[in-house]
């Protein structure tokens, strides 16, 4: 009797768990080795063999979860132009999300180190190597990072760069110092200055929009709360992020993109209304994407998303759809 109170409770632990995309995701995330990112997988049927994986990277002091809805949609569309379906995975880089509790991913917080988390995670899970990479702003330069070093065979020779880059409104050079006094660097500053910890959700989007932020992006920066006790603390390291941006200034793939591995394609996305972007900067990088237009020797290509400042998968995502979707990897195949 026993017995069978026993197996009809696990079948009904696994059928509720079976139909959870959102425990599925948890869970499986949660089994990973202590060592690698926190991540979750969003996959257009539940029912189709998976040829083809995607990593999505946040920017600063995001994760994973913020690219939610554009996966689906991505995947979706994909599914229904495409022969292969595609696996979306949403990773939690280092100091943020469900990464931060994540033991063993020292310093330095480097761009370096933030690719490297990358490989291992593939390695930890025995995937095959990315065929594309999606990185909006900080996630972008770990991209970028992530091909040289898989190009360069810093993570073996099992390891191959993926066929195709998609950096979101990310500056491929060094931000001068006389660039540094945008948006990101003002949230930073005031992220430093707030007390610890936070009393509530709704103090800090007050205090913010007091100081002059929008009262969505302020919105934003409450989600990274969790509840502490009778507080909110961040779910990112503060620290930490910050290290991983002054990094993000500091580093440069000039290089990378006048020389990309062959049969790659490294596309940019430059929101019309970012304030990431100089003109010199973006000349440069179209002289670059006309010289090369050829995938077999390393593409370069740009691409223009109108009605959109610097949060692009929030300020226009069905214009950013429209211009993913259609020149995604699946259509060199």
């Amino acid at each position: 009797m026993a017995r069978t109170l026993r197996n009809r409770l696990e079948s009904r632990l696994l059928i509720r768990f079976l139909q959870s995309p959102t425990l599925f995701a948890s869970c499986f995330t949660t089994s990973r080795s202590l060592q690698t990112l926190g991540y979750e997988e969003v996959r257009s049927s539940g029912d189709r063999k998976y040829e083809s994986t995607a990593l999505i990277l946040h920017g600063l002091l995001g994760s994973g979860r913020n690219w939610r809805s554009f996966s689906r949609s991505l995947a979706s569309s994909l599914s229904a132009s495409s022969a292969s379906d595609w696996k979306m995975i949403l990773v939690d880089l280092r100091n943020h999300g469900r990464s931060t509790e994540v033991e063993g991913l020292n310093p330095p917080h480097d761009l370096v180190n933030s690719a490297k988390d990358l490989a291992d995670l593939v390695k930890a899970n025995g995937w095959n190597w990315p065929d594309v990479v999606i990185g909006h702003s900080l996630g972008g330069k770990v991209a970028l990072q992530f091909m040289e070093s898989c190009a360069r065979g810093d993570y073996g020779e099992s390891a191959s760069p993926p066929k195709q880059l998609w950096v979101l409104d990310s500056v491929p050079g060094e931000v001068k110092a006389e660039q540094s006094d945008g948006e990101v660097e003002k949230i930073l500053h005031t992220l430093q200055s707030l007390p610890s910890p936070i009393p509530s959700r709704k103090w800090l989007v007050d205090h913010m929009v007091e100081l002059g932020f929008s009262r969505s992006l302020s919105e934003w920066i409450g989600s990274n709360l969790k509840r502490s006790g009778d507080s909110e603390t961040w779910a990112f390291n503060l620290d930490g992020a910050v290290q991983m941006f002054n990094a993000f200034r500091e580093t440069s793939y000039w290089s990378l993109l006048e020389n990309p591995p062959k049969e790659t394609e490294i596309s940019f996305v430059i929101a019309e209304k970012s304030d990431r972007w100089d003109h010199d900067t973006t000349k440069r990088l179209e002289t670059i994407a006309n010289q090369r237009q050829n995938f077999s020797e390393g593409k370069v290509a740009t691409h223009l998303l109108r009605n959109s400042g610097h949060w692009v998968h929030t300020d226009n995502p069905k214009g950013l759809l429209e211009i993913v979707s259609p020149n995604f990897l699946s259509t060199h195949k």
